[in-house]
């Protein structure tokens, strides 16, 4: 009943209906989570997919779904993650065991992989502006803060891990840490993932992309989000994402958080003459 109450239907008729197919597929897996794919390659940022109730997220303790990761993802050959809270962060170390990839974070997210298991040579913990090679590309990590929401309040939990973390975790353990926008090129595409609805606007001006995932909850709080940083990286593409009710299971509808202005988010994107590319769950895009 909660969720009737808390939820309502994404504007299905205002999905993406271009090309689903290309050299590279962008897919989104839901939340911040996307997977990018070129030549049997795949880079994967912010993998989330267990998505329990918002009783469970809020007093039980937290484990990846291992088969869905499997199925979501069944080629990982490098996993970014934008900051150390659970929706972002929880399934990153498993997929990384299941498929050999090497996961990339602040020492916040390293920290969640090593309480996990993860090996210390699938572990990279990324600093502030370091350029990083990927096994098909380079990323950078760009500084940024955990972006507002809920009267304006910052992310929650703040602070950071500062030692391995205790498996299985609750949600309030999970401390976001240094907060980072990825700029990566895979492939020969440029994409910018904003998996928080802020970032430093000097590093985002000298960081052109074809691609820019940007986050929906919270934009409000960031006077000039999405004018400023369009313009600064000029894509050919914006995906809007971190706009569905990620307190439903995967498999059901895609549905709008009722805190996010996703009509209002699409219109001033379209306001700023560039192309919104609004996906399901699951959903993907094409790019030549």
């Amino acid at each position: 009943m909660i969720h009737q109450l808390l939820t309502r239907p994404a504007p299905e008729q205002l999905y993406w209906k271009g090309d689903s197919q290309g050299e590279h597929t962008l897919r989104w897996t839901g939340v911040a989570g996307f997977a990018l794919e070129n030549a049997q390659k795949t880079l994967v940022l912010d993998p989330f997919v267990t998505r329990t109730g918002l009783r469970q997220t809020a007093f039980g303790r937290l484990s990846p779904d291992k088969a869905l990761l499997r199925e979501v993802y069944p080629q990982a050959d490098a996993v970014l993650v934008g900051h150390a809270h659970y929706d972002h962060s929880l399934g990153a170390p498993e997929l990384c065991l299941q498929t050999g990839a090497s996961l990339y974070g602040c020492p916040s997210t390293a920290n969640v992989a090593r309480g996990y298991g993860l090996p210390e040579d699938q572990i990279v913990t990324v600093q502030p502006d370091e350029e990083v090679t990927l096994v098909h590309g380079r990323a950078k990590a760009l500084p940024s803060n955990h972006g507002r929401f809920l009267f304006g309040r910052g992310g929650y939990p703040s602070g950071h891990i500062t030692e391995p973390l205790k498996w299985p975790p609750k949600a309030g353990e999970m401390k976001h840490g240094q907060v980072y926008t990825w700029w990566a090129e895979w492939g020969g595409l440029r994409i910018l993932h904003v998996d928080s609805a802020d970032y430093d606007t000097a590093r985002v001006r000298r960081c052109e992309a074809d691609v820019v995932c940007l986050c929906a909850i919270g934009r409000r709080y960031r006077p000039g989000y999405t004018r400023e940083i369009l313009e600064a990286t000029r894509p050919r593409y914006v995906v809007p994402c971190h706009w569905d009710h990620f307190f439903l299971p995967l498999s059901a509808p895609t549905r709008q958080l009722p805190t996010v202005d996703l009509e209002g988010f699409l219109e001033e994107i379209e306001s700023c003459g560039f192309t919104s590319a609004l996906l399901p769950v699951g959903g993907s895009l094409g790019i030549s």
